[in-house]
């Protein structure tokens, strides 16, 4: 792009940019070469092609966890979020522009950057619950560390989806915009003006803000992914899955109980 900024664009708009292996391995072969030499940048920007930013995860492969074991799942699922959460091993400001869609896991992604502009008309939110899942890739750390833990509550709890105006609202995001095609030039727009500031003083503040902002951050992963790694077995994820493919409302059965405690008959 010039001005010291790197475009990196989220490249599968057929899928709508869903976070599927492939598309993680592109993305990190991106951020091998800019971690090789970060030198001639001063800040980044990340987007998606055609109509989406990022629809989520891949369904093929949640299906694809309900078959194996909680304790191996636990694992992936970790490993499977710091192909996305690398971004923030960038020394760089990252700034997403968000031209459309936001959704679970690709919303996740938008809140791992560092600053976010948005299409008035995209419609973002974190859909966990209703697939009978955890919130995860960091979600219950990151939103409440930017929005608060009320927004948190009532986005991670509900699955609400939100347009780009409510979401600045919310304060997920800092800059509004008409469309994608805008949104895009209002994240170029800033990543300019900073990368026009000092490398050293930018990038030190980068490390700084993120020092505070990731405390805690990796105890959460961890629970996230022993979380979702328990939930892909239970019925509710699999009526999750299937509902979204046959584009119907899920049916939720598996009601807990949790008064589990052994009844003991009085010898009275």
């Amino acid at each position: 792009l010039g001005h010291r900024v790197a475009l990196i664009t989220l490249n599968d708009p057929r899928h709508l940019n869903a976070m599927a292996l492939p598309l993680a391995a592109a993305f990190n072969r991106v951020l091998d070469q800019l971690l090789a030499d970060p030198s001639p940048y001063g800040c980044v920007v990340v987007t998606g092609a055609g109509r989406a930013f990022s629809a989520g995860g891949d369904l093929t492969w949640l299906r694809d966890r309900a078959l194996d074991s909680p304790s191996r799942n636990s694992v992936i699922m970790r490993n499977f979020y710091n192909l996305f959460l690398r971004v923030r091993t960038l020394p760089l400001p990252v700034i997403a522009a968000v031209n459309g869609a936001a959704i679970g896991a690709g919303l996740c992604f938008a809140m791992a950057c560092d600053i976010r502009a948005v299409a008035a008309d995209a419609r973002l939110g974190f859909t966990f619950v209703g697939l009978g899942l955890h919130p995860g890739m960091g979600a219950t750390h990151m939103v409440a560390s930017i929005a608060g833990y009320e927004t948190a509550y009532r986005l991670l709890l509900t699955g609400e989806l939100v347009d780009g105006s409510q979401a600045r609202e919310l304060r997920l995001v800092t800059a509004v915009e008409k469309d994608g095609a805008a949104a895009v030039g209002r994240a170029i727009e800033m990543a300019k003006r900073i990368a026009a500031q000092a490398p050293v003083a930018v990038r030190a503040c980068v490390r700084s803000l993120r020092q505070k902002q990731d405390a805690g951050l990796e105890q959460a992963l961890w629970r996230e992914a022993d979380a979702q790694s328990y939930g892909y077995s239970t019925r509710d994820c699999l009526e999750g899955i299937e509902a979204v493919e046959g584009k119907r409302r899920p049916i939720f059965t598996q009601y807990e109980q949790y008064d589990l405690a052994p009844k003991v008959k009085s010898a009275l």
